[in-house]
């Protein structure tokens, strides 16, 4: 039985808390059952505004968790008071605790060179008796059918139960609704800056900071080159279409 989703302009939030996300993918790992998870904040949603096949490819994810308080406090309006945080980080330790218990094995596929070799090594540190099955840091420029191809090889022939991809959004959920026909394995996870915060190239912002929503702040001050324009775009925006548009329960897809 799917998951309820709360409709945040157009976008099915899954109306989930850690514990929730953690049981739904041990599900479909040991089950075999393909899908991806999406890991989403005001940013997703308001690209969803702009792109829609990023809307659709979001709506027919086996998750779309709440990254981030505004996913959380719009879950609550709308009737899902068990809703909480499941940001990418996060997620990512819980179901790699689980893999390392049960064996399962990952692939790494994303963020700049170097960094997945790096961030197996942490997470085989961190997590013992963790399976890396494969790593891959793909060019940022478009990939050639070959390449690609090539590296849809390189991850079946893995054999990994689960593939982490950290593109970032909207790249990273386009590449899994792209390659979840392709791909063996039950599991694809979208994680974004996972990857370079787990290779200890990035510090998480205070916990503090990330249950009052201000995580968006913290991330401003260390990047705003990169994210000043992303914020100043889309966060007085998703204000404004939340207030006309509110929240509603979906129930199940």
């Amino acid at each position: 039985m799917a998951l309820p989703r709360v409709d945040v302009l157009g976008v099915g939030i899954s109306a989930v808390d850690p514990a929730t996300a953690l049981a739904e993918i041990t599900r479909r790992v040991e089950t075999g059952e393909r899908g991806y998870v999406c890991v989403t904040g005001v940013h997703g949603v308001m690209e969803s505004q702009r792109d829609t096949a990023l809307r659709r490819i979001h709506n027919a994810s086996g998750l779309t968790v709440p990254d981030g308080m505004p996913m959380v406090w719009a879950g609550r309006r709308a009737g899902a008071p068990g809703m909480s945080r499941v940001p990418g980080p996060a997620l990512m330790l819980d179901v790699l605790a689980r893999a390392a218990e049960r064996g399962w094995s990952s692939y790494l596929y994303g963020a700049g060179p170097g960094v997945p070799e790096l961030l197996a090594e942490r997470l085989r540190a961190r997590l013992p008796g963790l399976r890396i099955a494969g790593t891959h840091s793909p060019p940022f420029r478009p990939l050639t059918p070959e390449e690609d191809a090539e590296a849809v090889r390189r991850i079946n022939d893995s054999g990994a139960d689960l593939v982490w991809v950290g593109l970032s959004t909207p790249k990273q959920e386009h590449w899994m609704a792209a390659h979840r026909p392709l791909l063996t394995a039950p599991v694809l996870l979208g994680v974004g800056a996972a990857f370079d915060l787990h290779a200890g190239l990035q510090r998480p912002a205070p916990a503090w900071m990330q249950r009052r929503g201000l995580e968006w702040s913290y991330r401003l001050a260390r990047e705003p080159r990169r994210l000043w324009r992303r914020y100043l775009r889309n966060n007085p925006a998703y204000l404004a279409r939340i207030a006309l548009r509110p929240p509603r329960m979906r129930g199940t897809d």
